[in-house]
């Protein structure tokens, strides 16, 4: 797939995000904002047998922001907690398979930051 089609990839998540939206009664949640641009994201997911079983988030940011909001709540749907906290940066940034500039690393890896709060400040 040529860059021009993962491009359009991220542009079409950030129009289109699956996953976006709120949970009742989530067993994790957690928010984080990028203070250098502005982006927001709270995730909130549902663990059940040690398994995620529904994930959402919501949020306000730039494209890369929330189309690694949205890559990241499909890759970890039916995942333990184990296999999620494997997930690292390099995970992230090969989904979005976008060269990511410096100033825009933080946009691209907020999702796993909020997951990793979710994950480590667990209302159960």
């Amino acid at each position: 797939m040529s860059l021009d089609l993962y491009t359009e990839n991220i542009l079409d998540l950030y129009k289109n995000p699956r996953n976006k939206g709120i949970l009742k009664n989530p067993t994790h949640e957690f928010f984080k904002n990028n203070p250098l641009c502005g982006d927001e994201v709270t995730l909130q997911f549902i663990i059940r047998d040690g398994k995620v079983t529904d994930i959402k988030f919501n949020g306000v940011g730039c494209a890369i922001s929330m189309a690694s909001a949205s890559i990241l709540t499909d890759k970890i749907k039916n995942l333990t907690i184990t296999e999620i906290k494997k997930i690292t940066k390099d995970d992230i940034l090969d989904i979005l398979h976008i060269p990511i500039s410096p100033a825009r690393l933080k946009c691209a890896l907020l999702s796993l930051d909020v997951l990793r709060g979710a994950l480590e400040n667990a209302w159960n």
